[in-house]
């Protein structure tokens, strides 16, 4: 897989990323503690997009994957997570793109909506809806579960959840620890109406962790709700309802 050096902020990293067919571009934005090949290749998003004639081109967030891996706190936030999505669309000369953020990655992706609407064609949230204003809960548990010697020492269920995707993934556990309590910045209302762009959210009807996708997509100026049948915030992403609705949305006259 090909890797971007990108710099801003006063920082040089590199940005793994795959670049996979032709037509008008999709930047796909994972979540936290998992990759561009455990997010959109493996689960059949990059097959589907170019089936429908886009381009599709994911990235391995900072502290993620291939990417670059910091170990501090103040080398993770939301706004630093969007420059380095934004920094890969410069490299690779691209000068507007969809944008579809699953979890972390809609947070992500909602940055850009707000700072940079004119770079982004149509904007999807995948698996984060009202939690982006009010939160979603306390996630010390899950640092503490990344930073304890083994899965059998973590007890709180979302600790465990988060634990044993990382061991899956073989992530580096002291970035991801870094990364998770310092990307909980909340938006406010007055931002969301600031998005000028057309916005699905998508979330999975089991899904306890996102908040409300129906309430997010009512706050937004041209907001638009994808109910995910009978999926968790684990096992929305790769659904096939939720890829095909994500591929209609886009290819929206």
């Amino acid at each position: 897989m090909p890797v971007a050096k990108i710099s801003h902020d006063g920082q040089t990293l590199d940005i793994a990323y795959a670049d996979e067919g032709t037509g008008f571009p999709v930047l796909l934005i994972h979540g936290f503690a998992s990759t561009k090949e455990v997010n959109w290749i493996n689960t059949g998003w990059f097959k589907a997009l170019n089936a429908a004639g886009y381009r599709a081109i994911a990235l391995d967030n900072r502290g993620h994957g291939a990417s670059t891996k910091f170990h501090s706190d103040a080398d993770y936030s939301l706004a630093r997570m969007a420059d380095d999505a934004l920094a890969l669309l410069d490299h690779l000369e691209i000068a507007k793109a969809h944008v579809v953020g699953y979890s972390m990655g809609a947070r992500i992706a909602c940055s850009l909506a707000i700072n940079h609407g004119e770079r982004l064609g149509q904007v999807v949230f995948s698996g984060n809806g009202w939690g982006m204003v009010e939160g979603t809960g306390d996630w010390t548990p899950v640092r503490d579960a990344l930073l304890a010697p083994s899965l059998a020492d973590v007890t709180d269920p979302r600790g465990r959840a988060f634990r044993s995707f990382a061991d899956q993934t073989k992530s580096d556990r002291l970035a991801l620890a870094a990364c998770v309590t310092s990307v909980r910045q909340v938006f406010s209302i007055e931002e969301l109406t600031r998005i000028s762009n057309e916005v699905l959210v998508a979330i999975g009807t089991d899904d306890d962790i996102a908040g409300s996708g129906e309430r997010l997509a009512a706050a937004l100026p041209h907001g638009y709700y994808l109910p995910i049948p009978g999926r968790d915030h684990m096992r929305a992403v790769g659904d096939k309802a939720h890829i095909a609705g994500v591929i209609e949305f886009l290819s929206r006259p």
